[in-house]
């Protein structure tokens, strides 16, 4: 980009149809933050330019995907890298971790959560009905505004859907995340806010009826595994492609407007807990489930990439072959 300006004036929404193995669905803006750049000397344009080239060199790249999600792009990267680089789809991640790892086990133990869970939400969550709750968590390091914030807890108050909210105390940036007190009174016990919870437990329980997400790729990951449909606000980083291939490819989510104002919120909100458009997220969210599953177990594509990823790479002493 070559000037700030071309960022407000619509160019963003460009369509971008030329990527190789990527959705003929792209606009400008659906590409990772960093690379839209107005700066030259951008330092996470760089650092991502640098790994980029150092792929090339590696002995194979690990991906918490499944072939059946994103076959073209998975394709494009099987041609464009050298044949000694092997690519392992290893995922889902979750639903392999049930297959490989023993109950119990130290390795059952392991997480990657940056926060420390607390599991008390999960008494509230057993007295709601099916699929009743809309489950709010902007994850572990995306920050708003305390007026976004605002417009976000409203749109929850007025759809009125019981919902779980996780707010970190550093979700506002440069200031501690405070609601209003007449927002509390509003929503009374339909409303249960935590400061971090076991997110993939917490999409696979039956009460969940739609995620409000940022479009991070575990969670996006992670909803899929619980067949749960996605309102998409992304941030920064890749979240903005996250949010297009849910959207359009994989037909799993709608997206709220970077501008976001409640009434928006509440309407999407409604429609995806009890509209025709939200009855089809869900219908498509359970068939990637499915295939998520079936791809992890014995048999399955991602069951046998680990094994290859083990034998050819991890005891090989040395090149994939």
């Amino acid at each position: 980009m070559h000037a700030e300006e071309q960022l407000t004036n619509g160019f963003l929404d460009a369509p971008v149809d030329w990527t190789p193995g990527m959705s003929k669905h792209l606009r400008l803006k659906d590409f990772p933050s960093f690379f839209r750049a107005t700066d030259p000397d951008e330092y996470m344009f760089h650092f991502a330019l640098h790994v980029t080239e150092r792929l090339a060199e590696a002995d194979a790249a690990v991906l918490n995907t499944f072939d059946e999600l994103e076959p073209e792009a998975l394709d494009a990267m099987r041609a464009m890298l050298p044949p000694s680089v092997s690519i392992h789809t290893i995922g889902p991640l979750g639903f392999l971790a049930e297959q490989v790892v023993p109950k119990g086990s130290p390795l059952d133990a392991l997480g990657s959560n940056l926060w420390k869970e607390d599991d008390s939400c999960f008494g509230w969550l057993d007295g709601k009905p099916p699929r009743s709750v809309v489950f709010v968590n902007y994850g572990s390091v995306t920050v708003m505004t305390n007026e976004e914030l605002v417009e976000f807890a409203w749109g929850l108050a007025n759809s009125g859907h019981d919902f779980l909210w996780i707010v970190r105390p550093d979700l506002i940036h440069g200031d501690a995340a405070v609601l209003p007190p007449e927002f509390m009174e509003s929503v009374g016990g339909r409303g249960l806010l935590a400061s971090w919870c076991p997110q993939e437990a917490v999409l696979r329980h039956e009460a969940v009826g739609v995620f409000l997400t940022h479009s991070g790729w575990n969670s996006t990951v992670e909803s899929l595994c619980g067949g749960v449909p996605m309102l998409c606000w992304p941030f920064f980083a890749e979240q903005q492609t996250n949010r297009r291939y849910s959207c359009t490819e994989w037909g799993v989510a709608m997206e709220i407007d970077d501008d976001v104002r409640r009434d928006a919120v509440e309407a999407k909100i409604r429609e995806a807990m009890g509209g025709d458009k939200g009855r089809e997220m869900r219908r498509r969210a359970g068939e990637w489930k499915e295939t998520g599953l079936r791809a992890t177990r014995p048999g399955g594509r991602a069951h046998a990439s680990l094994d290859a990823l083990v034998a050819d790479v991890l005891l090989s002493g040395g090149k994939a072959r």
